[in-house]
């Protein structure tokens, strides 16, 4: 089955600013496997640091939620970020384990859940 979806549920009371050192590696990986690497270094390092100072606020950040194959979302109503395909023949799996493998070396403790609530238009 096809993996469209990938929710990273953070466990516990794991608090956002954990997540700030692997977050550039999280990024910046998750925008070349899609194809979606800016040009220009400077909007890479803009998207990374705003993102990079929310976390560490331990406030929700941004994430990449830019018109593209892929998003990176972290919802207002939970503790978690998931990453969404909008393509149908688009499957997450591999950017799924390598995202969850940054984060267990980063020591951040979280689940994950596939294919929740997908639609495509």
């Amino acid at each position: 089955m096809k993996v469209f979806s990938v929710n990273f549920l953070l466990k516990g009371k794991t608090p956002y600013k954990d997540l700030a050192p692997v977050f550039p590696d999280i990024l910046k990986m998750l925008l070349e496997d899609i194809g979606q690497m800016p040009e220009e270094e400077e909007i890479l390092q803009m998207l990374i640091d705003l993102n990079v100072a929310d976390l560490e606020q331990n406030r929700k950040p941004e994430g990449y939620n830019r018109k593209g194959k892929v998003r990176l979302v972290f919802p207002m109503d939970s503790n978690e970020f998931y990453i969404k395909t909008y393509i149908k023949n688009q499957d997450l799996s591999h950017i799924a384990d390598n995202i969850s493998n940054m984060l267990t070396a980063a020591g951040i403790k979280f689940t994950t859940a596939q294919n929740q609530d997908v639609e495509f238009d």
